[in-house]
């Protein structure tokens, strides 16, 4: 991409106040960091989606033609720091999804804990058990990781290639039947890339049970 600045029309000082205000700014970011889309950060924010995309184009050319080389413009110096912040506030919620992705992908997640209190019947004091229920390992979790992460290999569209030879030179006595890879694909489909979790791994509910007898 070219680090070249584009002229821009002057724009005058006087009348209404200025759009990019510390705390547009500021929303930009907070909304950036939750991960939601432009339309919905710009919106928080409470500027259009245009003017969002028009501020991080212009702070992009401008840290781009300084990595080049370029002297620093400073009527640009604003647009490149909510460039750069907004970048990485989104690039933390990508981090923090992708920790939550991990997470349930190798199993462990405290979904439940019990707390449990009764008598001793030896001793006769009150005993205190804690039960943690955690989650197994789910594979559907690193499944959806690589269709999204490395469409190629493992996308939806990604080229099934299936090739038949049978045993050697014996005949199979299946030459005239044909393989349906649409269907083959179609139910690879369901069965790698169906990522259904239940509600009860993001409540993480807690039941406090005393029994004492």
């Amino acid at each position: 991409m070219s680090t070249r600045r584009k002229a821009r029309r002057p724009q005058s000082r006087a009348g209404r106040p200025r759009l990019l205000s510390e705390e547009v700014e500021q929303r930009l970011v907070a909304a950036s960091r939750t991960g939601v889309a432009v339309e919905l950060a710009a919106e928080m924010a409470g500027v259009s989606r245009s003017s969002f995309l028009a501020w991080m184009a212009r702070g992009r050319a401008e840290v781009e033609a300084r990595e080049a080389g370029q002297k620093p413009d400073p009527d640009e110096e604003e647009y490149a720091a909510l460039y750069e912040k907004v970048r990485t506030a989104r690039a933390t919620a990508a981090a923090r999804a992708m920790m939550n992705i991990r997470r349930v992908a190798d199993g462990g997640v405290v979904t439940k804990i019990t707390t449990r209190k009764f008598r001793d019947s030896v001793t006769g004091d009150i005993v205190e058990e804690t039960v943690e229920d955690r989650t197994a390992p789910d594979w559907r979790a690193d499944a959806w990781y690589l269709e999204r992460q490395h469409r190629d290999q493992y996308g939806k569209d990604a080229t099934l290639a299936v090739e038949i030879t049978g045993l050697g030179d014996i005949p199979t006595g299946d030459e005239d039947q044909a393989v349906d890879l649409a269907a083959l694909a179609e139910r690879l489909d369901r069965s790698l890339f169906s990522v259904e979790y239940p509600p009860e791994l993001e409540s993480g509910d807690v039941v406090d049970a005393e029994v004492v007898d």
